[in-house]
């Protein structure tokens, strides 16, 4: 019972289903409420018709019977109010029209007051219908009289019927109709939806793909254009892991095999070697491994978009600390403005200064010039040596991982190459850009970032 209430509850119906019975459920009160209305309207129309045609009669027999006070038959002036009655004050009938000949007073309430017509619709027996009945109580010089007026409705009630059912058949006709027309109109809309559904779920673990755009200019061909968007991401995404697994896959394999070739290479003669330096070369390279490793795992979490607790921070005066906090084998000069606030992670900025340090140091040949300082909403971080420079072809490469030119290989045997892809990937994930610039001659790296109003 509790899975088939479930399956019976709207949220558990198609969107065609629920769209469809939305509108159905909609029009069908409209149309029920226009029904009942048109009908209140049309008998108002037909008692209001007969109500001043009453009130006509009425007051013509009143002026005959305070003139005359009639006795017998009564004479019928219009057609359709053809049931005509005088009663005296104790009730009795004593004038009638030739419709009501020897027949009883029709049974209608006593009027509340004199001289005030009142309408009614009474049963009268002897035409199996009832009457559209309009009865005045009035003064006479022969005493009080009542009057009786009354006309068959006989048509309106014979048509009754067929009118009501006419109405509501039109109603259901109506509902059943604009359900067809919705349901079928949403099933056509969802059709590139459904279509898409089926190409998205064809899409395996190797290319991407892409998804049909409809021709129409509406919210499916939007969301087609969407999907085809994150796809094209997706393929990029994949083809950048692709390549990263590839990087890593080569990085990590030759200081193991390297390691494990030295070690092997002691083992067999294990009374020859000096183990202290066989433990050294070791040593150097498990903290390459780690290095790597390290670098890897950062950014894993860079890319992942892990979120780390950011604060405000006054950046020259990270920058002055981080530059100033080891030796280094040439100068640094750092020239960093006071007062500039970004919303940031202190460690990571850190350790962008650091690989930019790094890099500057590897390269330059007497000097490194660092400043900090405001332009417009943003603060920027300006590292810069007096080396031999990177070549214009080479500025954006030099960011890619495990990419490292020729005289970086040559001075520093032992780098990742990952130092500068992980500053650009810190820069981004702070809404800011890092790129080698044109220097005078040497090296000249250019970080911004958003920086935060006083």
């Amino acid at each position: 019972m509790r899975v088939l209430g479930k399956r019976l509850s709207p949220s558990c119906w198609s969107v065609r289903a629920r769209i469809t019975a939305a509108a159905t459920l909609m029009v069908g009160l409209v149309l029920a409420t226009g029904v009942l209305v048109f009908y209140s309207l049309v008998q108002r129309t037909v008692y209001g018709g007969l109500h001043q045609r009453g009130a006509l009669v009425v007051d013509d027999l009143a002026t005959l019977v305070r003139d005359t006070d009639p006795h017998g038959l009564l004479r019928v002036e219009d057609p359709d109010f053809s049931l005509l009655q005088v009663l005296d004050q104790r009730g009795q009938v004593i004038a009638y029209s030739d419709a009501l000949r020897g027949r009883r007073a029709l049974k209608a309430p006593p009027p509340a007051s004199l001289d005030r017509a009142e309408d009614h619709i009474v049963p009268a027996p002897h035409i199996n219908a009832d009457v559209y009945l309009v009865e005045e109580r009035i003064r006479t010089s022969f005493g009080f009289r009542t009057l009786y007026v009354a006309a068959p409705l006989t048509e309106l009630t014979r048509s009754k019927g067929s009118f009501i059912g006419l109405l509501a058949g039109a109603a259901v006709t109506g509902t059943a109709l604009v359900a067809w027309i919705v349901a079928g109109a949403v099933r056509r809309a969802l059709r590139p939806v459904r279509k898409m559904s089926g190409e998205l779920a064809d899409i395996t673990g190797g290319e991407p793909g892409r998804v049909t755009v409809p021709e129409t200019a509406d919210e499916v061909s939007e969301l087609a254009q969407s999907v085809n968007l994150t796809l094209h991401r997706l393929e990029g995404t994949m083809e950048r892991q692709r390549g990263f697994v590839g990087d890593v896959s080569h990085e990590l394999r030759s200081p193991l095999t390297g390691l494990r070739a030295q070690l092997e290479l002691a083992l067999q003669h294990p009374e020859d070697e000096d183990w202290p330096t066989v433990a050294r070369a070791a040593l150097a390279d498990a903290d390459r491994l780690q290095g790597i490793v390290t670098d890897l795992l950062i950014l894993a979490r860079l890319g992942a978009g892990v979120a780390v607790e950011r604060e405000r921070v006054d950046f020259g005066a990270l920058v002055r600390t981080e530059a100033a906090r080891r030796d280094r084998r040439v100068p640094v000069e750092i020239d960093a403005a006071e007062g500039i606030a970004v919303r940031a992670a202190p460690e990571q900025l850190a350790r962008l200064l650091t690989n930019l340090l790094d890099n500057a140091e590897r390269h330059t040949r007497s000097r490194i010039w660092v400043t900090a300082a405001r332009d417009g909403p943003d603060a920027v971080l300006e590292v810069r040596d007096d080396g031999s420079g990177i070549p214009p072809e080479d500025r954006e490469r030099i960011f890619w991982r495990f990419q490292r030119l020729a005289e970086g290989r040559r001075r520093d045997k032992g780098g990742t190459g990952l130092g500068l892809t992980i500053s650009r990937d810190i820069a981004r994930a702070h809404g800011g850009t890092l790129v080698a610039a044109d220097g005078d001659g040497g090296a000249r790296f250019v970080l911004r970032i958003p920086a935060e109003d006083d």
